[in-house]
């Protein structure tokens, strides 16, 4: 069985020497703001911003650890202390290779000279609510026809590249909306993609290449 492991900027801490011991990745809260009205039995609550739920920033924790002498475990720790502390970086556990957390990092070492172990205790309380995808989707639609784009749970705009005049129609809600482009790579705010399935019109004789990062809590 593969032991656990953790990834810094796609670096392995098992790689470098060390166990992970322990981790808590505890799901983003959302962001709320309650108002209490004298009179009313509920209060009035404000958790939608532009028509949807925000989350605030995620914090977790990683334990690592290591057996062996204190000067051992200082060369040890210091590497990782001097590459990530105060940095912000992509994490990536062995259990979701696929999904990746980004957060500045705050390192504590520790050493038991009895036990002759030492630890790393890392955290952040600053990270993205979701995690991403580690790689980018990528959609391609030849000439004319209709695009399908599915998406994870997070909101996603896709920038769009022809290679040809364009026209792209699409539909948000109750809203319709028409573009047309020349040749060249092109982000429209108003083309989110929502989870699911996205359907895209497009009018074309040459290429639309569609790319976003998808995301979820």
């Amino acid at each position: 069985m593969r032991k656990p492991d953790v990834m810094l900027n796609g670096i392995s801490m098992d790689g470098l020497g060390w166990l992970r011991e322990g981790i808590n990745f505890p799901a983003p809260q959302s962001q709320s703001n309650t108002i209490v009205v004298p009179g009313r039995n509920s209060p009035i609550r404000y958790i939608e911003a532009l028509g949807r739920v925000s989350y605030q920033p995620r914090s977790f924790d990683i334990t690592l650890s290591m057996l062996g002498t204190r000067e051992k475990f200082n060369q040890m720790s210091e590497r990782i202390v001097n590459c990530f502390t105060g940095q912000l970086v992509n994490i990536i556990l062995s259990e979701e290779p696929a999904l990746y957390y980004v957060g500045t990092l705050e390192i504590t070492p520790g050493y038991e000279p009895l036990a002759h172990k030492g630890q790393l205790a890392i955290n952040s309380s600053d990270a993205d609510a979701y995690r991403y995808h580690t790689e980018e989707t990528v959609a391609v639609q030849n000439g004319s026809g209709t695009a399908v784009l599915t998406n994870d749970f997070m909101p996603a705009v896709p920038m769009v590249t022809v290679t040809d005049e364009t026209t792209l129609k699409w539909q948000v809600g109750t809203d319709r909306f028409i573009k047309t482009v020349s040749a060249g790579t092109w982000t429209f705010p108003e083309l989110e993609l929502s989870q699911g399935e996205n359907e895209i019109e497009v009018t074309t004789g040459g290429m639309v290449t569609f790319r976003y990062r998808e995301g979820r809590l």
